[in-house]
């Protein structure tokens, strides 16, 4: 009998994440499909769904939980929804999730209810946020986890999960990043319009809960990043309370220094990466990612707040002027040594083995608190 996964997508950024698991997956025998959804439908933000279509060998289920604007409650209660309705036709052996966004609770959240195997990718994770709080009611929530390095582990054990439903298995977007993207730097400038020969790379996301400042925040990064004079390719944000303000200030970016795009490609993402000079924003990539290529990365504000350190990382507020300056200045096209503390690129493997091993699909789905 085959097996059959279903991985769940809401953005460009989970996809990343999973493609590499799911090739592995592919690979070892396994039937693939995917439920895409949330930022992969929206054309404001790359219409990505159109990525996750390109892979090779699996299905692609496509359902619209959005509009623009829409509140999170209501992006969730409406993604339960579908996704019930997709699982009763479609009943899969696996189900698996990533991470933190509302996607990925409303499919924990329809598992659990119906007793559906599931698998959490990079639980145990700290950010500070309201993401933060929904990774861990997704721990909560799935029947098994994937984590990405010992401290997620221990943070998933402290929350009451089977020490055996625990696997570690580093972050799998570092799989990418450990191998070669397949394209040149010339490739990718020429792919998205980008003329310059020297960069840094921009992401700035909004935090929910501080979704009134993102605007004044942005503008204050922003401006600090023209007033370097450096050159820099900006990846859109993401859709969360607060994007508004964000879109405000980085579409009136003077576009002989700013490219702005609204989604790139994994690969061409990694390949982007590997040669930019820096790093700048507040996406996991910078904390994650970018230590892993020994790029240096400046961390803007909450959304990353305590999730990683290191001395390619250099923390700050968006109003802290002196420190973006200094970083622009100093850190510029800096190398350090590479940091494997979230994986040595080998998670897809690691993730194959344990569905290869017959015990895993043995556990039970009722769950207990450990450890009493």
């Amino acid at each position: 009998m085959t097996r059959r996964l279903l991985f769940v997508t809401g953005t460009r950024a989970d996809y990343g994440k999973l493609e590499p698991l799911a090739i592995a997956a592919r690979d070892a025998g396994f039937a693939i499909s995917f439920f895409v959804t949330g930022m992969h439908m929206m054309r404001r933000y790359g219409e990505t769904r159109l990525e996750v279509r390109r892979f090779a060998g699996a299905e692609c289920f496509e359902y619209v939980n959005q509009r623009e604007g829409d509140a999170q409650d209501f992006i969730l209660a409406k993604t339960i929804l579908g996704f019930s309705d997709f699982v009763h036709e479609h009943r899969p052996d696996l189900v698996v999730i990533h991470g933190d966004r509302v996607e990925a609770m409303a499919a924990s959240i329809v598992c659990a209810m119906r007793y559906i195997p599931s698998a959490h990718i990079e639980g145990g994770e700290v950010s500070g946020t309201i993401d933060e709080s929904i990774r861990h009611c997704n721990t909560k929530l799935c029947s098994t986890h994937f984590v990405s390095s010992e401290p997620a582990r221990q943070r998933v054990l402290a929350l009451g999960e089977a020490a055996d439903s625990i696997y570690t298995i580093g972050s799998p977007e570092l799989d990418t990043h450990a191998r070669p993207s397949g394209v040149s730097l010339d490739e990718v400038r020429q792919r998205y319009a980008i003329p310059f020969a020297d960069f840094g790379i921009a992401v700035f996301h909004p935090v929910t809960s501080e979704a009134a400042s993102m605007g004044r925040q942005a503008q204050s990064l922003f401006g600090r990043l023209e007033a370097s004079g450096r050159h820099f390719v900006v990846i859109a944000p993401n859709n969360d309370p607060g994007t508004e303000g964000i879109f405000a200030v980085i579409e009136q970016l003077p576009p002989q220094r700013f490219r702005v795009i609204p989604s790139m490609r994994f690969h061409y993402f990694s390949e982007l990466m590997k040669h930019a000079s820096a790093m700048v924003g507040n996406s996991s990539a910078g904390v994650r990612e970018a230590p892993f290529l020994g790029l240096p990365s400046l961390d803007v504000g909450s959304r990353q707040h305590k999730r990683a350190s290191g001395p390619s990382i250099t923390a700050t507020s968006a109003f802290d002027t002196d420190t973006i300056d200094r970083f622009l200045r100093e850190t510029w096209g800096r190398r350090f040594p590479g940091d494997t503390t979230f994986g040595a690129g080998d998670a897809a493997a690691r993730f194959v083995a344990v569905l290869r091993d017959e015990a895993f699909w043995q556990r039970p789905l009722q769950k207990a608190f450990a450890g009493e």
